[in-house]
């Protein structure tokens, strides 16, 4: 029973089964390869124009990179207050960008709010005052709290930053997960949205490790070649993460691992909702389940073996907390299956 996380989860078999169809012969290497360039083409059919692909180690680096793509003198990101960047990357943009900062903005359940956004950047100057200079504005899709900005939400932030004359970057680790929820296509999502840039995630969506710095808009990603060899996130056998993409957009296999995860986050809502001991804290709407329980049960569930995490309150949650209860976050993935979750409803019934 493992919910702690989609990070736990293993390889999709059809991906395995490319990596070691690539595994033997040779190969150009640093992403130059046929292969290489083969699914440099797959990325733009899927984002209907020509993008640049820069493959990176994990969501980290490619949200990192992607801030040092468009860095200013004195730069501020603005993101969520509850955002990975601003909470889980330990400082990797700034230290990728050789000092930029984040300015936190908030929002109701991990989403940004443009009102919010708007009166952030105005906060500082374009003129070169101490507090420093906004240079982009991050947008998580899906969020942190398994929320998903709709088309309108991500073309209203995008008014504010264009407004503004900042990029627009999504931090999109859990991108599939967000198209599955929206049935929207991944172009009206991004770019026809006002996206500059994302940072393409599929290590959570079953791959083995696969993520990328994917550029719509060439005039902010002019130095990422070069950024990134500085990064040391360069692969020298690059067609490895190739191998990796090329089965995962095959027959629509990002996407069917995605709608899988997220069905099986609203069966695992259903499961927690049905049961007497919880309660969920919010609805989810991708691939996360956000749950209240009392600490003893939590504990008892830990004991039997099922994974999962506690988690702190977010902005905009409108629920009551007991003095003995904490909200807890349940992760599905494309390997989660229905009998683990009955499992915990058992366990829920006890």
């Amino acid at each position: 029973m493992f919910f702690a996380s989609d990070n736990w989860a293993g390889i999709h078999p059809d991906i395995s089964t490319n990596l070691s169809r690539h595994a033997a012969g040779i190969a150009t290497a640093y992403g130059d390869g046929d292969l290489d360039r083969a699914v440099y083409r797959r990325f733009s059919e899927i984002f209907e124009r020509e993008v640049q692909v820069f493959f990176v180690a994990t969501g980290t680096a490619a949200n990192a990179l992607s801030m040092a793509a468009v860095n200013r003198i004195g730069g501020i990101a603005l993101c969520h207050s509850e955002a990975h960047m601003n909470v889980d990357e330990f400082g990797a943009m700034g230290f990728y960008t050789g000092g930029a900062r984040v300015a936190p903005v908030p929002g109701p359940l991990g989403r940004i709010n443009p009102q919010a956004l708007d009166k952030a950047i105005k906060r500082y100057s374009q003129d070169l005052a101490p507090g420093g200079q906004p240079m982009a504005v991050t947008i998580t899709q899906a969020t942190e709290v398994g929320t998903v900005y709709t088309v309108d939400d991500i073309k209203a932030i995008a008014e504010v930053s264009r407004r503004h004359k900042l990029p627009l970057h999504m931090d999109g680790a859990r991108f599939a997960n967000a198209i599955a929820a929206t049935d929207v296509t991944p172009a009206e999502m991004t770019w026809k949205s006002g996206v500059d840039l994302i940072s393409f995630g599929g290590t959570k969506n079953g791959c083995w490790m696969a993520d990328a710095v994917v550029i719509f808009n060439p005039d902010v990603g002019r130095d990422l070649r070069l950024l990134r060899q500085r990064a040391g996130q360069t692969f020298s056998k690059a067609r490895f993460i190739s191998a990796q993409f090329e089965a995962y957009f095959t027959d629509d296999l990002w996407l069917r691992m995605a709608r899988h995860a997220n069905a099986m986050a609203a069966y695992l809502a259903e499961t927690i909702e049905d049961a007497p001991a919880g309660k969920l804290a919010w609805l989810p709407q991708a691939n996360e389940v956000f749950a209240i329980l009392d600490r003893a049960v939590a504990e008892k569930l830990q004991a039997a073996g099922v994974k999962f995490y506690e988690w702190g309150v977010p902005q905009g949650f409108d629920g009551h907390l007991g003095d003995s209860e904490a909200i807890y976050r349940f992760v599905a993935s494309f390997a989660t299956t229905t009998a683990e979750i009955d499992r915990l409803g058992h366990l829920l019934a006890e």
